[in-house]
């Protein structure tokens, strides 16, 4: 499965939560980006030494839990930069390919549908009012609403560049709003999905 959408739309919640519900794997391809980033910001730009993995919750760049310093601010903008060098998303993709041949995968990211998994079964593009989508990664970052809606709206506007796809849903893939839903009622509408796909 495949869920794309923009940033705070709150696809890492709803995909863990989707994976968990159906009995699948969650693969955080955002998690890798961020790792990329926080390797650049050391001085460690050659994306081919990075040793990337993900290990149930954790997030190991070169042998080093780097869970939770990759969730910092600095490391999000710099993730927002580094998606869009070619090299990086080469190897990041040409992984998560690999990755979400192995099984079934819930995979989200800012354009899983269209660039890893073009071919999965169920897409799911989820979006939220920008206010929504703000407010949300505020409370997660504890910051300013207004100050992280700014950013956001910046983040949308590089993300799509360079060709990519992050703010238009994938032919063939569910649009969700989540605006005023819950987590549950999210992964409910989600899991319903799924069933109609497979019946």
């Amino acid at each position: 499965m495949a869920i794309d959408g923009p940033a705070g739309a709150g696809k890492s919640t709803v995909a863990r939560a989707v994976a968990e519900a159906l009995g699948f794997t969650y693969l955080d391809t955002g998690a890798m980006y961020r790792a990329v980033a926080l390797a650049s910001l050391r001085g460690l730009d050659e994306v081919g030494a990075l040793d990337i993995q993900l290990d149930g919750g954790l997030v190991l760049l070169n042998g080093e839990d780097v869970s939770s310093i990759i969730r910092t601010a600095a490391v999000s903008e710099q993730a927002s930069i580094v998606a869009n060098d070619p090299a990086v998303r080469e190897a990041m993709v040409a992984q998560q390919r690999a990755i979400v041949a192995g099984g079934d995968y819930v995979a989200e990211g800012r354009d899983i549908a269209t660039v890893v998994a073009p071919d999965a079964e169920v897409k799911v593009y989820l979006t939220a009012d920008p206010a929504e989508r703000a407010r949300r990664r505020a409370a997660e970052l504890g910051m300013d609403p207004a100050e992280v809606e700014a950013d956001l709206r910046a983040r949308d506007e590089r993300d799509s560049s360079h060709g990519r796809t992050t703010l238009s849903a994938a032919p063939g893939a569910w649009e969700l709003d989540t605006t005023g839903l819950s987590i549950d009622e999210v992964v409910d509408a989600i899991a319903a999905r799924v069933s109609e796909v497979s019946a």
